[in-house]
């Protein structure tokens, strides 16, 4: 399944690659969940138990909404490309700190609205920023942004190929929607790539599920029935109890990557994270009921010979959707560290193994 709404970092095109080093493991763990493109991926389903987190509240109350009332969710998601409503959801899903306190204490704590209004603005919001307080990662690209009218002109809802996350499934359900025209005279700023039809496919769910909404969203949950969102610190889902007394465990590590020059797109935000996720990794990576997967750039990372080194490209992340080439360029520098006890399949065309340096 494709995720519903795109996300930086995501790594959907790792995701084969992930699972044939990690098997059919009877217990599944994501610290760093985001979009779950990897679990969403997960061959022939849902396993035993699936436990994920995320510090951000605004994705973890996502996926608790989505697995509890999936009819809720998509009513909020399902709006017109507004620019006046994308920034005015914006500055009130700011403000929404009640919801935080909440979900935090309370596993079973979600709010539809927050949600659906979430994802539809994210579906549409061009890099990083999206309901971002200036306090979580210093002052976000909107904040860097001229103020009043002038961040309007700046930032741009995106509506590529007919609008990226839910919109897809919501216009090409509702064809007499007309989105809004954003090539105009005298303008030199950058604009969204527009090209496309309602019908054509695109990112995320925009690729296979056109169609419905509803129905998409209902298959999300479903999927998520019986998986576990957490919302706080990484390290909670990775005591003996979530993990190895389970039995044979997966732990993916995709933590906000700790080099220098990664593009500043998350809201909870620490480039300090990765070296504690390296020596947890390294500390654990000789037990035989953990298989480890840690993601990063090249030469972030420096683990013993015993580990797998793999190279792959992704997408190229938000910077696609622009004019800048630094996504690019990254997309040539992932690597994924595998644990001495993951599997050792055979090559993949998307990835290769890295002969060199483990560093």
């Amino acid at each position: 399944m494709k995720a519903p709404f795109p996300w930086f970092g995501g790594k959907s095109r790792a995701a084969p690659l992930i699972w044939e080093r990690f098997g059919n493991v009877p217990n599944y763990v994501e610290p760093f969940a985001g979009s779950l493109a990897v679990l969403l991926q997960r061959p022939g389903g849902p396993g035993r138990n699936e436990t994920v987190n995320d510090k951000d509240a605004w994705v973890a109350n996502f996926w608790r909404a989505l697995a509890a009332d999936p009819d809720q969710v998509a009513f909020y998601a399902d709006w017109p490309v507004q620019e006046v409503d994308l920034h005015a959801r914006h500055q009130w899903l700011v403000k929404q700190s009640e919801f935080q306190e909440r979900l935090l204490p309370d596993p079973e704590y979600y709010d539809a609205r927050i949600a659906g209004w979430w994802v539809w603005g994210l579906s549409l919001w061009i890099g990083g920023g999206w309901c971002a307080r200036p306090e979580w990662q210093g002052r976000h690209a909107c904040e860097r942004a001229p103020k009043g009218i002038h961040a309007l002109e700046q930032k741009r809802p995106q509506i590529k190929k007919g609008g990226t996350g839910v919109h897809r499934a919501a216009y090409a359900r509702q064809p007499w929607r007309q989105r809004p025209c954003l090539k105009g005279q005298g303008v030199t700023r950058q604009l969204p790539a527009i090209s496309g039809q309602a019908g054509a496919s695109g990112r995320g769910v925009h690729a296979q599920y056109a169609s419905d909404l509803e129905e998409y969203l209902g298959a999300l949950s479903q999927r998520l029935r019986r998986v576990r969102v957490c919302c706080g610190d990484w390290k909670r889902i990775l005591g003996p109890s979530p993990t190895t007394e389970i039995g044979i465990t997966g732990v993916l590590l995709d933590p906000p990557y700790g080099v220098e020059d990664r593009d500043a797109v998350y809201n909870v935000d620490s480039r300090d994270l990765s070296r504690d996720v390296f020596a947890w990794a390294l500390e654990k990576g000789e037990n035989p009921k953990l298989r480890i997967a840690v993601c990063g750039y090249e030469g972030e990372y420096c683990f013993p010979r015993s580990w797998t080194c793999v190279a792959w490209k992704a997408n190229g992340g938000y910077a696609n959707q622009g004019q800048e080439t630094r996504g690019r360029v990254n997309a040539q520098r992932e690597r994924i560290w595998f644990s001495p006890h993951c599997l050792q399949p055979g090559l993949f065309p998307l990835w290769e193994e890295w002969d060199g340096d483990r560093c």
